[in-house]
């Protein structure tokens, strides 16, 4: 079974999915009620889940009628998605940002399901046993190399 913050994590995929914008307003409050949960699960939920890594703006209005609101950013053309790798990997990238980079690309289907394995696995701490900042130097090459070759067709 899977837990509340995948359930919660897919309800806003979807909604997001249906909106003609690519944004939504929730209420966070509302949705812990529907989701029987505690508030701070959706703060978990959007702000481990919808990162700007991810391909998430998150943006939140607090007090009487605040909202939180997520937008998905398309990646429409070829040279934007280039534009993203040039920004997102500099000299230096850690496995966080560069896992969602990867889940981002997957996502708008740039990469395929084995193409980001296989990078994941290639640029994993578990494979890179090297001292920071080294190891974060030779990620970013390394992931840079590959998504340049494999998106350059």
């Amino acid at each position: 079974m899977r837990n509340v913050s995948e359930v919660i994590e897919q309800y806003l995929k979807s909604i997001l999915q249906l909106s003609d914008e690519g944004v939504v307003d929730i209420q966070r409050n509302d949705l812990a009620d529907q989701f029987e949960c505690v508030p701070s699960q959706i703060n978990y939920v959007i702000s481990t889940r919808f990162t700007l890594e991810k391909g998430y703006i998150v943006e939140s209005k607090r007090g009487g009628g605040g909202y939180i609101r997520i937008q998905k950013i398309e990646l429409n053309a070829h040279g934007s998605v280039l534009d993203l790798i040039f920004k997102t990997i500099c000299s230096q990238i850690d496995q966080g940002t560069s896992e969602g980079l990867l889940y981002q690309l997957e996502e708008s289907g740039y990469i395929t399901t084995r193409e980001a394995a296989m990078m994941r696995a290639a640029i994993s701490r578990d494979v890179l046993q090297l001292k920071l900042p080294l190891r974060d130097e030779i990620r970013a090459k390394i992931l840079k190399a590959m998504l340049i070759s494999l998106l350059s067709k």
